[in-house]
């Protein structure tokens, strides 16, 4: 790829790693539909740590509190003495079941799943499952159930977006739409999904860029050009996804999720019109 498509990439990723509308959708449906290559699921992978590194620097105080708390847990024999730790080991919980699952179906998630059809029957499905979300959200509200914060959430509440966070495996899906969408039955408000998701993402992210970095090194920096690629999108995916979290968390303080429902059903049947008229290939 040249310069310029790595930096529309890396902007790619970064507006659309944490809105619930799907980085890998994004960056297997861009270059399709301007004819470029796809640039592959460990590119994809990679240039994830850049966005990573925007939810590290986000939510700084947050990680420092529940590393201290973690280890402090450990030294003083209390490993769950506190908030903080607690919410430490439950982004640590949470993370197990994508981890199995993402080895289990390694294959299956590089090559079959990244079909246009796959992705654009995710982008429906979650669209539908959000819209189911949002109407329990609003009978909550209706019966005068108070939804619920960070500080109120347990185990069962991570393992169980934990084990949503496994159909983002699923090119399409969204990891951050599938996270808050399991957030949103389990009644938090959107915030507190939108930000439960983010600190759920870290340790998966962070194993995911750094294993296809490692497995696929002799690939992604073959040449000079290569780095400058993967360096420059990353760098642009960083800039761009510290906007777009501090974006997503002021949004849904006073809105629902709705324009994400839509613009999910619009692109989904868009790239099944296309398909079905041959003016985009499924690979």
């Amino acid at each position: 790829m040249t310069l310029w498509q790595a930096i529309v990439l890396g902007v790619v990723q970064g507006l659309t790693e944490f809105l619930p509308i799907s980085s890998t959708a994004h960056l297997r449906i861009v270059p399709a539909l301007l004819g470029w290559d796809d640039p592959g699921a460990a590119f994809t992978a990679v240039i994830q740590l850049g966005t990573l590194v925007a939810v590290l620097l986000y939510f700084s105080t947050d990680i420092i509190a529940m590393t201290r708390g973690v280890l402090g847990g450990l030294r003083d024999g209390k490993p769950v003495g506190t908030p903080e730790a607690k919410m430490g080991w439950m982004v640590i919980g949470g993370t197990i079941p994508v981890v199995i699952v993402g080895l289990l179906f390694k294959k299956h998630i590089e090559t079959t799943l990244r079909s246009l059809y796959v992705i654009a029957g995710a982008m429906i499905a979650l669209a539908v499952v959000l819209i189911f979300a949002e109407w329990l959200v609003r009978w909550r509200q209706r019966q005068g159930h108070a939804l619920r914060e960070m500080k109120v959430l347990g185990w069962a509440d991570a393992i169980i977006v934990g084990c949503a966070q496994c159909v983002a495996l699923i090119p399409g899906s969204s990891r951050s739409g599938c996270t808050i969408t399991g957030g949103l039955f389990l009644g938090m408000t959107r915030e507190t999904a939108a930000r439960f998701s983010f600190l759920l993402s870290l340790p998966a992210v962070f194993a995911a860029g750094i294993f296809e970095l490692i497995k696929a090194r002799h690939e992604l920096l073959a040449t000079p050009e290569h780095v400058h690629d993967l360096f420059a999108a990353t760098i642009v995916s960083f800039v761009v996804g510290y906007a777009s979290i501090a974006f997503l968390l002021g949004y849904l303080k006073k809105h629902t999720t709705w324009v994400f429902i839509i613009y999910r059903l619009a692109l989904g049947g868009a790239l099944l019109a296309l398909l079905a008229n041959g003016k985009l290939k499924a690979f």
